[in-house]
């Protein structure tokens, strides 16, 4: 699990092949497999490979989601808030998930925060994704991860970049 931490980055730029079928399964298979909160499973995810839909999925907000105009595939992280008040956090857990499996498959993928987010038009960036994918009114968004394969080539953050002093051993030490 580690070499695939150390793998993952956020890639926006793709190859415009598609991803195969049995790989769409196995990344189905892993987000369905995601932990919840007293397994409520309050997610919900709309797998697009329609062109015309990515393009309009990459409209979804003024910043930071047009780079799903160029996937080959995205998942729509959706949810019934009404399963479960921690909804939120169980569609991070899965979107983590369905990004490092994508990685353990050669595949890039970069998520679009939806969640809170104003489309251009004055509508919330939500409700944009609601209406290119179908989703009913009880539905939210939390994200959409792109997923391909990648353009880029990537390394890994190099370990001594990371920030060990957001690390606290028995008690916060506030230095």
């Amino acid at each position: 699990m580690l070499d695939i931490l150390q793998k993952r980055r956020s890639i926006r730029q793709f190859e415009p092949r598609a991803v195969e079928q049995e790989k769409i399964e196995i990344l189905t298979e892993a987000i369905l497999r995601a932990p919840s909160s007293r397994g409520l499973n309050p997610w919900e995810f709309v797998v697009v490979t329609d062109p015309l839909k990515l393009q309009a999925l990459g409209k979804a907000k003024a910043h930071g989601s047009g780079f799903l105009a160029g996937v080959p595939l995205a998942f729509v992280v959706a949810a019934d808030p009404g399963r479960c008040d921690v909804w939120v956090e169980d569609c991070a857990i899965a979107a983590i998930i369905l990004q490092l499996t994508a990685v353990s498959l050669g595949l890039g993928s970069c998520w679009a925060q939806i969640r809170l987010r104003p489309h251009d038009d004055g509508r919330s960036a939500e409700a944009h994704v609601r209406d290119v994918v179908g989703l009913p009114e009880r539905m939210v968004v939390d994200c959409i991860i792109g997923i391909g394969y990648s353009r880029e080539n990537k390394a890994g953050h190099a370990r001594g970049s990371l920030p060990f002093d957001k690390i606290h051993h028995e008690c916060f030490d506030a230095k």
